[in-house]
């Protein structure tokens, strides 16, 4: 798909950004720049596009985007109300990837920063107590006034190159350069799509937004997104599911059909395609990891 070109300004005599953006909802376009992207999730819950990759984004989580990698992140619907209170809030960091120059990361001692970049092309999410590590350094980078912040930033990656558990995001590479022509286009389709997945969407009602034949809305969508759009919709529905599953005490059926699904049979077999196991199975999964984690924040 054709996402936004974002300018990431890096300031006066600096190498690298980092802010803090405490906003009512995150940056909701399609998106992408030639900076690697590190961002801590602080607060805030919703649905995140990275690439081809669908699924959940929830306070605490720990993401580095590859350069020109798509993303997107969408809050959940909650934080778009006129009287909500809520809001995201996330620490970001983005660096060139020449920013050490090839013969520093070349060395040995280098090896897994190095390896680290590379795969970052697919974008990663990154878990295990190392990571708690990482967020204090963020916050430390953030609130540093002296002292070299090329150190600190190589310190945080150093730390991210040894978490115990990285989870590739997307399953392709995007390398090509991006044209402005059908940036709106695409962010209709999310919007859309994000805003009435519980509803039945026909091939037709997609099509009349994106403002283009039904015939022709196939083929766009799925020479853009390496998917079709039903396999799209039915990811977005999934981890729809899977959120209710978690966080709340409403019975499997009417997650079912909550979630846009208009067949229980059809809703148990393609959760289990998606996630190894049935909506009943993950959600005593859940719940039994929640009753050994007292502090986790989910209606039991």
């Amino acid at each position: 798909m054709k996402p936004q070109l974002l300018k990431v300004p890096k300031g006066l005599q600096k190498s690298f950004s980092i802010r803090r953006d405490v906003v009512l909802y995150f940056y909701n376009r399609w998106h992408y720049h030639p900076e690697l992207e590190l961002i801590h999730i602080e607060q805030g819950s919703g649905t995140q596009f990275v690439g081809d990759n669908i699924q959940n984004f929830q306070s605490g989580d720990l993401l580095l985007i590859g350069p020109n990698l798509p993303h997107y992140w969408r809050c959940d619907e909650k934080y778009f109300q006129r009287e909500s209170q809520l809001y995201a809030q996330a620490t970001v960091v983005h660096f060139s990837l020449d920013l050490f120059g090839n013969a520093f990361l070349e060395l040995p001692e280098n090896k897994a920063i190095r390896e680290l970049l590379l795969k970052a092309k697919f974008g990663m999410k990154l878990l295990g107590e190392e990571t708690e590590n990482v967020k204090k350094l963020l916050q430390d980078l953030l609130d540093q006034k002296s002292g070299n912040a090329v150190i600190s930033l190589l310190q945080i990656l150093e730390n991210l190159a040894h978490c115990s558990e990285k989870r590739t995001l997307s399953n392709t590479h995007y390398q090509e350069e991006y044209d402005q022509y059908d940036t709106d286009r695409i962010n209709q389709i999310y919007q859309y799509s994000i805003s009435n997945f519980q509803k039945k969407i026909s091939i037709e009602d997609i099509s009349e937004i994106a403002n283009i034949s039904p015939h022709s809305f196939c083929r766009y969508f799925k020479s853009r997104s390496r998917k079709t759009y039903s396999q799209f919709l039915l990811e977005l529905r999934i981890g729809h599911a899977c959120k209710l599953l978690s966080e709340t005490k409403l019975p499997v059926a009417q997650i079912c059909y909550e979630s846009g699904f208009n067949n229980f049979a059809n809703f148990n077999k393609y959760f289990k395609i998606h996630t190894g196991k049935s909506p009943l199975a993950y959600q005593k999964e859940f719940r039994k990891i929640a009753v050994h984690l007292p502090n986790l924040e989910v209606a039991l």
